[in-house]
């Protein structure tokens, strides 16, 4: 049995967190050996542990590998330093993509799923202008400041990571299908979820929890009080990552979790040049140890695969990694169906969003051309300009001099 199948079934096992998970290595110095004691244990109140079994991590790993995808333990050298000196850190991950982006110095960026047309345009001019100056951006490819931090890296062919709730084979939300795919070519997509893994709401603080763990700062663009963007934030601080924010109007409910941060110590941010002023050295994670216990076992890598003769020799040739390069492997057609995959079991969109629901989520109390609103809207120019009419009658918005639009004060109101 190899150590990444040891460490997976540990890893899936219920009860088994990234804190316990590294209290049996350290205690029994090996992934194998803790497998082996765990039956064996016992904690009062609860039922005995129940590790899977060998054909279903197998069965994952196989699926993971025919699908191009990699894994990386805490065990691992090549773990990404940063996430490793995070007490949480996850014991495998599971990639698809170039993993050694997951090592170089990166800052996360999260806002709003519903964000305003300004919030879309600054993500996405943050993000183009941090990867020019040699910068990863992680986000979690959520809508609205996720898509458009995601869309800025790549506009420049930066490298952008992509933290997700599921498993590599769930791309979520169903619009994102093709950005995640796209991602996976030019950068890399991580997750701790099992293959097969269906989003639900339970899954996006771990999401989170890569997303602040990962970079060396956090920004956060439009957040309304309570928001999971807050849970990065605040999981960036307890990391002693660097935390920042955009101001926004006290008038636009999606500004109001973003101005908290302000007023409690986050760095005021409105272009990248106050971001890189901030953030510290990666060099400062570079001597974080694999692990005190361990480290008589790191001259013997856990690979991001078993070895081919112990479990794969069915396996076509092109399916396995290069275990001596770390190197992605060549992309699979499973890889390549996710260009033009239905997410089938991924939780049900919800219903239809009209027009003017479209424009009231754009819209922000900051005024900005009919034109831009459009560009961003996946409506037609026409349905654009009946809603707007429509939402000017019934006093919701302002339609300004020189084409622009804005919230009007009692559409604000409603939206609090």
């Amino acid at each position: 049995m190899t150590d990444l199948l040891a460490c997976l079934r540990l890893a899936r096992t219920d009860g088994i967190g990234p804190g316990r998970w590294r209290q049996m290595i350290e205690r029994y110095h090996t992934p194998q050996a803790a497998v082996e004691a765990l039956p064996h244990m016992r904690i009062k109140g609860r039922a005995p542990f129940a590790l899977p079994s060998v054909d279903h991590i197998t069965h994952e790993i196989e699926q993971t590998l025919k699908l191009g995808g990699q894994f990386l333990t805490v065990l691992d050298p090549a773990y990404p330093p940063q996430l490793r000196a995070c007490p949480d850190a996850p014991p495998v991950l599971s990639v698809l993509g170039d993993c050694t982006a997951l090592s170089k110095a990166g800052v996360g960026l999260v806002g709003a799923r519903n964000a305003s047309v300004h919030g879309v345009r600054l993500a996405e001019s943050l993000a183009t202008d941090l990867v020019e100056a040699g910068l990863t951006v992680i986000s979690g490819l959520a809508r609205g400041i996720d898509r458009a931090a995601h869309m800025g890296a790549l506009h420049r062919k930066g490298v952008t990571i992509a933290a997700i709730a599921g498993g590599l084979d769930r791309p979520y939300p169903p619009e994102n299908v093709r950005l995640q795919a796209e991602i996976a070519e030019k950068g890399v997509v991580v997750t701790e979820a099992p293959l097969g893994t269906i989003p639900t709401a339970r899954h996006f603080p771990r999401r989170n929890r890569l997303i602040a763990g990962l970079g060396l700062g956090c920004v956060v663009v439009e957040a309304a009080l309570h928001s999971g963007s807050l849970i990065t934030a605040r999981l960036a601080l307890d990391y002693g990552r660097e935390l920042f924010a955009v101001p926004g109007t006290p008038l636009d409910p999606r500004s109001r979790g973003s101005n908290d941060l302000l007023r409690h110590g986050a760095i005021l941010t409105e272009s990248a040049a106050d971001i890189l002023a901030h953030l510290p050295p990666l060099s400062r994670f570079a001597s974080f140890p694999v692990s005190a216990l361990t480290q008589e076992n790191t001259s013997q890598r856990v690979f991001y695969s078993p070895p081919a003769e112990t479990l794969f020799t069915s396996l076509p040739a092109s399916g396995q990694p290069d275990h001596i390069s770390g190197q992605k492997p060549p992309k699979s057609a499973e890889f390549q169906a996710l260009l033009s995959a239905d997410p089938v079991q991924s939780p049900p969109p919800a219903q239809p969003i009209t027009v003017q629901e479209k424009l009231l989520d754009l819209l922000s109390f900051t005024p900005i051309p009919v034109d831009d609103l459009v560009r961003h809207c996946q409506f037609s120019a026409s349905a654009v300009l009946t809603a707007l009419t429509e939402l000017e009658l019934t006093e919701r918005i302002t339609l300004l001099p020189g084409g622009r639009v804005a919230l009007a004060n009692e559409a604000g109101k409603r939206a609090d």
